[in-house]
C-alpha cells in the first residue's frame, strides 16, 4: 500500500481534497527548467486514482485538483517494470499510445523514472512531458533520474519522520498509561473508607477514561438487592427510589451481577434498546455508559457505573482501564472491610472501658466519645468520673499517644490505675497524677499520655456574695492539675466562657519525678466545666489558638443547650464529618438549687423563675425545673415525667400565650407542683389528634401522666415577684412522690460509636462472599 499519508496533511480518501506539495512542486519545476519540457509531473499511484503532489504545465482543472481518475495510467508501467520508461514518439510506442497523457494532453515524448517509498516499493514516477517527438539526451535523462531519486529520498525521509512521530506517540501513550496505572495503585492504596473509594473512582474514571459521572453499588448480604452507596458523584437525575433494587430486575447493573461480565453502551438509546425498563427514569446524560463488575472470591460484590457526557465507542484502551479499575476497587473494598473490623475491635475495647457517667448529687454530668471517621484511626482518649462522697467528685480526661489497638489498651490500663487511685487516695489532683506517672513507669504500660484531673469540693455552707442580690450561695471549689493536656474551660451561667489559664506540667510517661502543681477556681451554680481532648480543636493547617477561639465561641452559642446534648453538639459543630482524630468530651454543670432549700418541717421548697417571651428560653427553663427538683431529692424517673409535662405547659405558654410568663416549682413531702403563668386567659383544650398530626398532645400528656392538673384564671392580680399586673391564667400539674413512676423505667443505653452508613454494608457483603466461595469450592 503506498505511503500516501506522508504526502500531505492527511490521508486522502476517495472524495477528499488533496493539495499541492511545495517540495515536489519545486522538483517538477526543476525538471521543466533543466530539461526544457513544457510539462512535468510527479504521479503517485493509489487504490482510488493518481495523486499529483508535484505538477507543472498540466490542464488547468488537473493542475488545481492534483488528482486524476482513469484506468491504466502510464505510471503503472514504471511501477510494474521497476524501471524507467523513455518514449521518443508516443505514436510509435504501443505501450503508451492509449494512455491519458497522450490522449488528453497530446504528449508526443515521455520520460518517466520510478520513485520508491521507504520500504523500497515503487509508488509512482517522475515524468518529463514534451508535446513534440524528442530524442532524449543522456544528460537530460541523468538529471531526471537524479530528481526522481530526490523524490524517493524525500519520501523516505518523510516516512522515517512519520514512523518516528508514531513511535513517539506510542511511547508517550505507553508512558502515560504506565504513569496512570502507577498513580492508580497509589491512589487506591491509601483509601480507608467507602467515601474515599468513591472519591478515587470518580478521579480515576474522570482523568483516565474521560467519564463525567460515576456510581458505586454494592450487593446486599442476602444477595437479593443491589444498593447504590454513591452520593457525591452520582449522575444528576438519578431517582432516589432506584438506589436499592432487586437483583432480578431487568436492568444492566443487576445483569452485571448475575452474568459477571462488563456491559458497555455507546449511548443511552443503545442501553434502552437492550433494557427498556431504563427508559423514563430521569437520567440526565444521553452519552455512553459502562457497567463494571467488582469481583471478590469469584463473586460479584458490587458494580462500578461510568457515564460519559457524549456518545463513545468502547476501544481496547478503555476496556483495559475498566478491568484494572474494577480490580483495584475490589481490593480497596476488601481493605475497607478489614480496617473497619479492626477499628471496631479497638472501638469496642475502648468503649467497654469508658463507663457511664455516675449520678452525683447537685452535678449534671454528660460525656461523649466520638471515634475518628477514618477506619484505621482509633485512639487512646478517655474520660472518667469518681464520686468520693456526697460533696466530692474526681473528674479525669486524657489521651494516650497513638491511633491503634495498642493505644486503646494502654488507655485502659492508665484509666483503671487513675480510677483506683482517685477512689482510694484522698489527695489533690497533682498528687494523683504523680502517683499515676510512677505507676505507669514502674508497673506499666509505660505509655506517653496527656491528662487533666479535676477535683470538685462542694461548699459545706453558702459563702461569698455571688448569689441573687449579692447573697451567699453554695458552689464548688475547683482544683485541677494539667499534664500537657488542653486547658479546661468554664461556661459561666451568664453565657461568658473562661479558660482556666495555667501552664501545663509535663506529659505522663517522660519523667515520673517531675513536679506537678495544683490550680484552683470557683464553679458556681449554673456554671459548666468543659473537659475535652485535642481532637476537638486540632485541624490540619489551622493554628490551635484559632481553633480554641472557635470552641469558645461555640460554647457561648450553645449556652442554653441541655447538658446531656452539649458534648455531642460541640463535636458536631467543631468537627463534623471531617473528623481525623477521636474525641472525648466531659461536661459538668453545677445545678441551681431551690433558693429556699429542700422541703423541711418549716415548709415546702419554693422556686420561681421569669421565662423570657421566646422559645429560645424553653431549654434553660426546663433545665431550671430539673435542677430545682433534683435539689429537693426528687427521683430520676419522677423528674423525667415532670420534665415532659413542664416542657408541654411551657411550650403552650410561649407559643399560644403572651407575656409575662412565670414558672414556679413547689415540692413538699408528698408531691411536687409545677405551674406556668402567662398573660392570656384562653385555656388549653384536650384534643384527640390524628396519629399523623405533629401536635395537639400536650393536654393528653397532662391528663394521663399527672396525678392532678388544672387551670386557674386571674384578674389583675400579682403572681410571684416577677409577674406584672393584668389578666391571665396559670396552668399547673402535680405528681405524687409516693406513687410509682408514671413513665415507667427507661433504661439509659450508651450511644454506640457512629460509622459511615455504607461501611456496614461492605462488612456484611465481604465475609459472606468469602464463606460462600469456600463452600462452593468444597
Amino acid at each position: 500500500m503506498p505511503e500516501t499519508q506522508v504526502l500531505g496533511p492527511s490521508t486522502p480518501g476517495p472524495t477528499a481534497e488533496f493539495s499541492a506539495d511545495e517540495v515536489f512542486d519545486r522538483i517538477v519545476r526543476l525538471v521543466h527548467r533543466n530539461l526544457g519540457v513544457p510539462a512535468a509531473v510527479f504521479v503517485v499511484l493509489t487504490q482510488d486514482g493518481q495523486l499529483l503532489p508535484g505538477a507543472y504545465g498540466l490542464p488547468e482543472d488537473v493542475q488545481a485538483a492534483r488528482r486524476i481518475f482513469f484506468d491504466h495510467p502510464a505510471t503503472e508501467i514504471v511501477a510494474r517494470e521497476r524501471a524507467a520508461v523513455v518514449v521518443e514518439d508516443t505514436e510509435a510506442d504501443p505501450r503508451v499510445v492509449d494512455r491519458w497523457v497522450v490522449r488528453e494532453m497530446g504528449a508526443r515524448a515521455l520520460a518517466g523514472y520510478p520513485v520508491q517509498d521507504g520500504r523500497g516499493e515503487v509508488v509512482g514516477a517522475l515524468w518529463a512531458i514534451d508535446m513534440v517527438p524528442r530524442s532524449w539526451a543522456a544528460e537530460d535523462l541523468d538529471t531526471l533520474a537524479d530528481l526522481a531519486a530526490a523524490c524517493s529520498g524525500e519520501l523516505r525521509l518523510r516516512a522515517e519522520r512519520e514512523r518516528a512521530r508514531r513511535a513517539e506517540q506510542v511511547a508517550f501513550r505507553a508512558h502515560q498509561r504506565a504513569q496512570f496505572l502507577l498513580g492508580l495503585s497509589e491512589r487506591f492504596a491509601g483509601v480507608t473508607t467507602i467515601e474515599e473509594v468513591e472519591e478515587t473512582i470518580a478521579e480515576v474514571v474522570g482523568t483516565g477514561m474521560g467519564a463525567r459521572w460515576c456510581s458505586l453499588a454494592l450487593v446486599d448480604a442476602d444477595r437479593r438487592h443491589l444498593r447504590y452507596v454513591t452520593v457525591g458523584h452520582q449522575e444528576p437525575g438519578f431517582p432516589d427510589g432506584m438506589r436499592s433494587i432487586r437483583l432480578d430486575a431487568p436492568r444492566p447493573d443487576t445483569a452485571v451481577v448475575r452474568d459477571r461480565r462488563t456491559l458497555f453502551y455507546r449511548d443511552q438509546d443503545e442501553m434502552i434498546e437492550a433494557y427498556p425498563a431504563m427508559a423514563g427514569i430521569g437520567l440526565m446524560s444521553t452519552g455512553a455508559r459502562s457497567f463494571l463488575p467488582v469481583v471478590v472470591e469469584d463473586d460479584v460484590i458490587g458494580v462500578v457505573i461510568c457515564v460519559w457526557g457524549e456518545k463513545r465507542d468502547h476501544d481496547s484502551g478503555t476496556a483495559a482501564l475498566e478491568t484494572t479499575v474494577a480490580r483495584y476497587v475490589a481490593m480497596a473494598l476488601e481493605r475497607v472491610a478489614l480496617l473497619e473490623a479492626r477499628r471496631r475491635v479497638a472501638t469496642t475495647l475502648q468503649e467497654s472501658l469508658l463507663s457511664d457517667a455516675p449520678t452525683v448529687a447537685h452535678l449534671d454530668i454528660a460525656t461523649t466519645y466520638a471515634p475518628a471517621a477514618r477506619t484505621d484511626q482509633v485512639g487512646g482518649d478517655w474520660y472518667d468520673a469518681v464520686v468520693r462522697d456526697d460533696g466530692t467528685a474526681i473528674l479525669t480526661i486524657g489521651d494516650v499517644t497513638g491511633h491503634d489497638v495498642s493505644a486503646a489498651a494502654q488507655m485502659g490500663q492508665l484509666r483503671s490505675m487513675l480510677r483506683a487511685l482517685a477512689w482510694s487516695h484522698d489527695e489533690s489532683p497533682a498528687a494523683l497524677l504523680t502517683r499515676l506517672d510512677r505507676a505507669n513507669a514502674e508497673l506499666g504500660p509505660g505509655a506517653l499520655a496527656t491528662a487533666v484531673v479535676v477535683r470538685l469540693d462542694h461548699d459545706s455552707c453558702p459563702q461569698g456574695d455571688t448569689g441573687p442580690d449579692g447573697e451567699p450561695e453554695r458552689g464548688y471549689t475547683l482544683t485541677w492539675s494539667d499534664a500537657g493536656h488542653p486547658l479546661p474551660l468554664v461556661l459561666r451561667r451568664d453565657g461568658t466562657v473562661q479558660t482556666l489559664e495555667a501552664r501545663p506540667d509535663m506529659l505522663l510517661g517522660i519523667d515520673p519525678a517531675a513536679q506537678r502543681r495544683d490550680h484552683t477556681a470557683r464553679l458556681l451554680p449554673g456554671d459548666t466545666l468543659v473537659l475535652y481532648t485535642d481532637g476537638l480543636v486540632e485541624q490540619r493547617g489551622v493554628p490551635i489558638t484559632e481553633r480554641t477561639e472557635d470552641l469558645v465561641q461555640v460554647l457561648a452559642d450553645v449556652h442554653g443547650e441541655a447538658t446531656a446534648g452539649l458534648p455531642r453538639a460541640l463535636v458536631r459543630r467543631l468537627v463534623g464529618r471531617a473528623q481525623r482524630d477521636d474525641v472525648a468530651v466531659l461536661v459538668v454543670r453545677a445545678r441551681v438549687p431551690a433558693p429556699s432549700g429542700p422541703p423541711s418541717d418549716d415548709g415546702p421548697a419554693l422556686a420561681e423563675r421569669k421565662v423570657a417571651d421566646s422559645l429560645s428560653d424553653l431549654g434553660p427553663a426546663r433545665r431550671w425545673v430539673d435542677d430545682v427538683l433534683e435539689s429537693c431529692d426528687v427521683g430520676v424517673e419522677v423528674r423525667r415525667t415532670a420534665m415532659l409535662l413542664s416542657s408541654e405547659i411551657l411550650t403552650n405558654a410561649l407559643e399560644h400565650g403572651r407575656g409575662p410568663i412565670t414558672a414556679t416549682v413547689e415540692v413538699d413531702e408528698r408531691r411536687l407542683r409545677v405551674a406556668v403563668r402567662d398573660g392570656c386567659t384562653k385555656e388549653p383544650v384536650l384534643q384527640d389528634p390524628d396519629p399523623r398530626d405533629l401536635s395537639g398532645r400536650g393536654v393528653q400528656f397532662l391528663d394521663r401522666l399527672a396525678s392532678r392538673w388544672g387551670v386557674e384564671q386571674h384578674e389583675a392580680t400579682v403572681v410571684g415577684r416577677h409577674a406584672d399586673l393584668g389578666d391571665g391564667k396559670t396552668v399547673w400539674f402535680e405528681i405524687d412522690l409516693g406513687a410509682a413512676p408514671l413513665t415507667g423505667a427507661v433504661p439509659v443505653t450508651r450511644r454506640q460509636s457512629s460509622a459511615t452508613s455504607s461501611i456496614p454494608l461492605v462488612e456484611r457483603v465481604l465475609p459472606w462472599t468469602r464463606d460462600e466461595a469456600r463452600r462452593r469450592r468444597t
